[in-house]
C-alpha cells in the first residue's frame, strides 16, 4: 500500500509565500506527492531571472522534505543562458530524476520564453522497484509522448491547465492511466483561470477528484496494476 497525494494550490506573485504553502502541504503528505506546474512562481515571464534564482533556493528547502517521500514538481531554471521548465523528482533528499518540458504551449506564450527539452529526455525511471513516467501539462495531448510512457506503473502529471479545456484534462488523464493500466497522479493549479481537476486515477481508469480540496490524498493498493494487466492482457 502507498499513499498518493495531489496538491491543488493557488500560485501568487509572492514566491516565498508559494514555497511556504508548498512545504506545508508536502509535510501533510506521505509516500508520493505531486504539485502543480511552476507552482512556486507561475509563468512570471517578466521575472524570469528572479524565478531561476528562486528555484535554487526552493530546491535546497524541498530536498530535506523528501526523506522517505517522493516529491514531483516543476520549476524554472536557467542553463547555458536559456530558460527551461524542468520537472524535478526528489526522493530521500536527492534529485533522482529531472525532465525538461518538451512540448511548449504557444497560446500561453511559452514558446517565446522557454527553450524546449529534447524528446529523448523523456524516459521511464525507477524508484524502489516501480517504473515511473512523467509528462508536463500540454504534453498530455501528444501521442508520441504517450508512447514514451508505455510500461510505466505510475505516471506523474504536474500541470497548469486552463479552465476552458477542463474536460479535456480529465478525459486525457483518465485515458492515459487506462491505456497504460497504471496509476496516474495529476496535479493542476487552483488559480481562478485554471481547471483544477487534480486526480488520483487507478489502473481501471477510475478517478478520485475534488475541486474543493487543496490536497487530495488516497491510499492505493499497487497490486491493482498486476490485477488489471492480468485481467486485460494487452502486452504491458
Amino acid at each position: 500500500m502507498m499513499t498518493f497525494n495531489a496538491i491543488q494550490m493557488k500560485t501568487s506573485s509572492d514566491f516565498d509565500k508559494n514555497l511556504e504553502i508548498l512545504k506545508s502541504l508536502i509535510l501533510k503528505s506521505n509516500d508520493l506527492v505531486v504539485a502543480p506546474e511552476v507552482c512556486l512562481t507561475g509563468f512570471a515571464y517578466e521575472r524570469f531571472e528572479e524565478c531561476a534564482d528562486f528555484s535554487k533556493k526552493a530546491i535546497k528547502e524541498l530536498l530535506p522534505l523528501s526523506k522517505d517521500k517522493i516529491i514531483c514538481y516543476t520549476q524554472i531554471e536557467k542553463r547555458r543562458g536559456k530558460f527551461y521548465n524542468i520537472a524535478k523528482v526528489l526522493y530521500n533528499q536527492k534529485v533522482v530524476y529531472e525532465q525538461p518540458k518538451v512540448k511548449l504551449f504557444k497560446f500561453g506564450g511559452e514558446t517565446n520564453y522557454f527553450t524546449p527539452g529534447r524528446m529523448e529526455d523523456i524516459k521511464l525511471f525507477e524508484i524502489e522497484g516501480k517504473k515511473f513516467g512523467l509528462l508536463i501539462c500540454f504534453e498530455l495531448r501528444f501521442l508520441e509522448i504517450w508512447e514514451k510512457l508505455k510500461g510505466a506503473d505510475i505516471i506523474l502529471l504536474p500541470a497548469m491547465w486552463g479552465k476552458p479545456r477542463k474536460r479535456h484534462f480529465e478525459q486525457l488523464s483518465e485515458a492515459l492511466a487506462l491505456i497504460n493500466q497504471a496509476f496516474l497522479i495529476a496535479s493542476d493549479s487552483a488559480n481562478e483561470d485554471m481547471a483544477k481537476s487534480s486526480a488520483i486515477i487507478d489502473p481501471f481508469g477510475k478517478a478520485y477528484r475534488d475541486d474543493r480540496k487543496v490536497l487530495l490524498t488516497k491510499e492505493v493498493d499497487l497490486s491493482e496494476i498486476k490485477k488489471m494487466r492480468r485481467y486485460m492482457d494487452i502486452g504491458l
